[in-house]
């Protein structure tokens, strides 16, 4: 799929705009959420791709948060060290000296090289970590097995978030500036805890009543055994997706999350293929139904 525009006739170009006015009109001034990970965040061209919706969304007077992952590049990093990631239930077991690549490869590599992306996009993006302005108030995750609930693994430094305080990301907002979050949080102790991107943005999507919450995958949306995409799922059919394993590993935090910020009021969660160049802007302003549409009820 091209993402050439200059190819099109005027006719064409005018249509397309045409056809984006009334979900520009719709979503002005709503908040958007976007979980940014898989591909996208790897390949050059889906990188500049991903930037510029961002910066075309808060153009239009959109305000896209986005929150990203960073476990490819966690792994690189650990693996220059010569450690091993392991990971239990779909987390990944962070002691401190993980805990410490973790921080630098989050908070500062992959969060500066998004920032970067986006302003050289024409945006004003600003990284956070969950400790800039008391954003991510966290405690020890308590993981209980999945199979006997009466054993618990310990994961670590791996983080359930306690609170979420949204003033610096609304700050920013108002002052037109984009803010890309890492996924880091902090107790009461001031150390520093792992938190599953997914989980994060899902309960910020919530914190801030957003009108949407986009998850972007390198998969077409949900999928189910046969490999055909579920265009939408309600709570009853996760746990049927979960009790036969098709929804599993990975997977599991993404689902939970999607469903808990459905439930919590987010107006739409979509699981969309980050991997299709311009995805945001095909499902934020286009009318085709696109990925996987988690319902409340």
């Amino acid at each position: 799929m091209s993402t050439d525009l200059s190819a099109l006739a005027p006719r064409d170009k005018a249509q397309i705009l045409a056809q984006a006015l009334p979900y520009i009109r719709k979503f002005h001034g709503k908040t958007m959420v976007i979980k940014y990970g898989g591909n996208a965040m790897t390949d050059p061209a889906l990188q500049a791709a991903f930037a510029e919706d961002v910066v075309l969304l808060k153009l239009v007077g959109i305000n896209p948060v986005v929150v990203h992952g960073g476990g490819p590049q966690i792994e690189t990093a650990l693996k220059r060290l010569g450690k091993e990631g392991k990971f239990i239930q779909g987390m990944r077991v962070t002691d401190a000296e993980t805990m410490e690549v973790v921080e630098w490869v989050l908070g500062g590599e992959v969060q500066q090289d998004i920032v970067g992306l986006i302003n050289q996009a024409g945006g004003k993006a600003v990284g956070l970590t969950g400790r800039d302005g008391g954003l991510i108030h966290a405690r020890k995750l308590k993981m209980l097995d999945q199979k006997d609930p009466s054993v618990e693994h310990d994961v670590g430094q791996v983080g359930d978030i306690e609170q979420i305080d949204p003033s610096v990301v609304k700050a920013l907002q108002d002052d037109q500036f984009i803010p890309v979050v890492s996924p880091i949080g902090y107790g009461a102790q001031n150390e520093s805890y792992n938190i599953n991107a997914d989980v994060v943005a899902a309960k910020l999507a919530t914190v801030l009543q957003a009108e949407k919450l986009l998850m972007l995958t390198n998969i077409p949306g949900v999928l189910d055994k046969q490999s055909q995409l579920l265009p939408e799922l309600t709570p009853r059919r996760i746990d049927e997706l979960v009790a036969d394993g098709t929804i599993s590993g990975g997977m599991l935090p993404k689902i939970a999350g999607a469903l808990d910020a459905a439930k919590s009021g987010v107006n739409a969660v979509h699981i969309i293929d980050g991997r299709v160049p311009h995805a945001l802007l095909l499902e934020v302003l286009g009318n085709e139904p696109f990925g996987t549409m988690i319902r409340s009820h």
